[in-house]
């Protein structure tokens, strides 16, 4: 069992510029990180939403992160850990708790298969059955899971985990990735002239970001002439497919099963729901919000949040389906 101290965690947070407000033993341990209605004696657990307020009052942790407002709805075995944004605080210590943080064992299998063209750096991992093809570099600390194929044309920086399955090429992954199992980055988009049905070919690639996530099975792929982009630390979940040209902001949220047409440029801070499709050659603001199964069909300014098909401002969606159940 790993035992974390209390002066682990705030070194970490420190990192992030996080202090916190009350004083706390330094050598105060837990065992686990776990949910307020599941945590026993030696755990340490978040409160972020009112909706679990009676789970608050009855927990058995050893320490909670909480804003300073609820503290007095803790009981007296649970140490208050106040600060302003006890999720971000759980996100950042997750890390610490974990076990299997993957790490390359700079093992390259005698059963993966690298071309002579390839440039492949330090403590580099590459599992069984694993293909690396031509112009392809791979720098520091990269692990590379099985049956994957890479390249050609492919750059990997450092500290990057690909699982197994993948398949990429024409693309540059920026520092601390990771590419989920299944995940098509970098091949042929889809592009024709509509009455002949003759295929565009395309020639552009694919860049990812530092710090990005992206969910298994996902697709992306690369431009027709110049590159299919995403932004830094964007988290991008499964099944969601990417279309040639479409540029992505950074610190994006894309939940499963999205769908974005070729050329559509997205800004900063975005968040799609599930199952949401955005058409094509369309602007995004920042800090946009589009609900669940949203059809996006035309532009959306900075700070929109929008719903339905097709996908309109949130307040006027809303007001629709409230006089459509009443006219039932």
């Amino acid at each position: 069992m790993k035992i974390i101290k209390f002066s682990q965690i705030l070194s970490e947070l420190e990192k992030y510029n996080i202090y916190i407000n009350n004083k706390i033993d330094k050598d105060l341990h837990f065992n686990k990180l776990n949910t307020i209605n599941s945590a026993d004696v030696d755990d340490l657990t978040f409160f972020s939403n009112k909706k679990y307020l009676n789970d608050l009052k009855n927990n058995r942790a050893k320490a909670c992160f909480i804003q300073s407002q609820f503290v007095s709805y803790l009981p007296k075995n649970c140490t208050p850990i106040i600060v302003e944004d006890p999720y971000l605080c759980l996100s950042i210590i997750t890390n610490l708790f974990n076990d299997k943080k993957r790490v390359s064992n700079g093992v390259i299998s005698k059963y993966s298969i690298i071309n002579e063209k390839v440039n492949i750096h330090k403590n580099v991992q590459i599992d069984p059955f694993s293909l690396i093809e031509s112009n392809t570099e791979i720098f520091d600390n990269v692990i590379i899971g099985s049956n994957s194929k890479i390249g050609p044309n492919v750059i990997i920086h450092n500290n990057v985990e690909i699982q197994d399955n993948v398949s990429i090429s024409n693309t540059t992954i920026m520092h601390n990735c990771v590419i989920q199992s299944g995940s098509r980055i970098g091949g042929q988009g889809f592009g024709f002239e509509e009455k002949t049905k003759q295929k565009i070919t395309h020639t552009g690639n694919v860049l990812i970001s530092n710090n990005c996530n992206i969910g298994a099975n996902t697709t992306i792929d690369r431009a027709v002439f110049q590159t299919t982009k995403i932004g830094q630390y964007s988290q991008i979940d499964n099944l969601v497919q990417i279309a040639h040209n479409v540029e992505i902001g950074d610190h994006a949220i894309i939940a499963a099963q999205v769908g974005i047409a070729g050329s559509t440029k997205i800004g900063d801070f975005v968040k799609i729901g599930g199952q949401a499709g955005i058409s094509g050659h369309l602007e995004i603001g920042n800090n946009v919000t589009i609900a669940a199964k949203s059809g996006v069909t035309k532009n959306i300014n900075n700070n929109k949040i929008v719903a339905g098909f097709p996908a309109k401002d949130i307040i006027l969606w809303k007001k629709e389906i409230i006089k459509n159940t009443i006219r039932k």
